[in-house]
């Protein structure tokens, strides 16, 4: 049996960037990550990676930016003022991750990429954007969807 959209499966991974090969994300000594194929739970490119994939196959698959966490967009970086930072934040560290509230109060995490005494620069872009990553992948379970479960064909 082979992975299909639909599909509720297990799988381990480790994730690592394409370009100085540093792993970034495992699911060693852990449960095996459970998604439902084509569902949009995990990024495209690995949902793309895992159909066709039969129990026990281990694999490495590569993700172009586009079909992981995007381009980097400049416009998720920002500069704000550093008096309108929390008293309690005001020690702050280059990479250091704050939370901001978007104005209907939905929380964005934000990491600090430079500051001055009265400004700092905030970028709210994902970690992972604008690189290419590698998932080594090994299939540990399939729950094969019925019919009438199935997403549709993109």
């Amino acid at each position: 049996m082979k992975v299909k959209n639909g599909d509720t499966i297990k799988v381990h991974y480790k994730g690592t960037l394409t370009e100085g090969g540093d792993m970034f994300d495992s699911s060693e000594g852990r449960e095996p990550l459970e998604f439902t194929v084509g569902s949009g739970q995990v990024i495209p490119g690995f949902d793309k990676g895992v159909v066709d994939m039969e129990v026990g196959e281990k694999k490495s698959v590569n993700i172009a930016c586009a079909d992981a966490y995007g381009e980097k967009n400049d416009q998720n970086v920002i500069e704000v003022d550093r008096a309108q930072l929390p008293e309690e934040m005001k020690d702050l560290e280059i990479g250091m991750m704050l939370q901001m509230m978007t104005p209907d109060n939905h929380p964005i995490p934000v990491a600090v990429v430079a500051f001055t005494d009265d400004k700092v620069k905030l970028d709210a872009n994902h970690a992972l954007a604008g690189k290419n990553l590698t998932f080594d992948l090994e299939l540990v379970a399939i729950n094969e969807a019925s019919p009438a479960e199935a997403p549709e064909e993109a």
